[in-house]
């Protein structure tokens, strides 16, 4: 193809009446204006991807500390693990674990959510509204202003090999109220239930695991006791996607700060979207 049928006619009678230096510079600017459109239009057609910073920005306001809190005891507050702010904002989703122990009346305990930054920290009274034990998740509720929500996603989506991430307190309070945000990759969504080599090891968990099977997902990232509850969200949308729940240890329980072993768990977010549909039918 010459240059002639590149041009529109008008232009190309414009163009070969112009000196030598001119002819070349005209070209270099068609050339270039061309190139440069082409680049707006494959510009335009690429998917808008979010940076994690900037999405992270919009996740932590909504990721809370949970525990107990006693006006009467020292340290007063007692935080045991992460939760995070769904629905209204006055709902906060995470392990059921970690509300076991019931409040010690006597002391004036209360289940609590802690929202804040470094020592600049807020409590908040909590109810414990619904509990899924067999997949260790919990349901709160706390009166006041509503914190920043963030949004279910839907965990029949995801898919192994995702980049995702958790936001979550995984040594407390120790440096203050600063949430830690760690990448995790989509290692695998494996049922949770293990076929066990003889009956010998059969017990009552192993047997409603078997009657009761369910799927997790596996992360390829370290998470430490204190992760339990993190919002385990994508990168482009903020999403959540399942809940940190347990970990792989190395011998005792002390150890999984010591030798953590790389392996984490989180129960996919279909399941919170059970919980939040069976304690609040109106939520649906």
């Amino acid at each position: 193809m010459n240059r002639k049928s590149l041009l529109r006619p008008g232009l190309y009678r414009i163009y070969m009446t112009l000196p030598g230096h001119a002819l070349y510079l005209a070209s270099r600017w068609f050339s270039k204006w061309r190139t440069s459109w082409v680049l707006l239009l494959l510009a335009a057609a690429l998917p808008v991807q979010a940076d994690v910073a900037d999405t992270l920005l919009s996740v932590k306001p909504g990721v809370v500390g949970v525990g107990l809190y006693s006006p009467t005891s020292s340290p007063r507050a007692n935080l045991m693990g992460t939760g995070f702010a769904v629905l209204n904002g006055r709902y906060i989703v995470s392990c059921a674990h970690i509300f076991v122990k019931q409040p010690d009346t006597e002391k004036k305990e209360t289940f609590a959510v802690f929202v804040g930054r470094d020592r600049l920290m807020a409590v908040r009274p909590a109810k414990l509204i619904a509990t899924d034990k067999a997949r260790d998740l919990a349901l709160l509720k706390i009166e006041g202003d509503p914190l920043p929500a963030l949004k279910l996603g839907d965990s029949a989506s995801v898919r192994e090999g995702w980049q995702l991430y958790f936001t979550g307190y995984p040594i407390g309070t120790a440096l203050g109220l600063n949430p830690s945000t760690h990448r995790a990759g989509l290692a695998a969504v494996v049922p949770i239930y293990t076929p066990v080599p003889n009956m010998a090891q059969v017990n009552t968990r192993t047997l409603k695991q078997a009657h009761e099977p369910y799927e997790v997902l596996a992360l390829d990232a370290i998470a430490y006791p204190g992760n339990s509850g993190s919002p385990v969200w994508h990168p482009d949308t903020g999403e959540v996607f399942g809940v940190v729940n347990s970990v792989y240890v190395k011998g005792a329980k002390e150890a999984a700060l010591t030798a953590p072993s790389g392996i984490s768990y989180a129960i996919p977010v279909k399941y919170v979207h059970q919980l939040i549909e069976k304690a609040l039918p109106e939520a649906k």
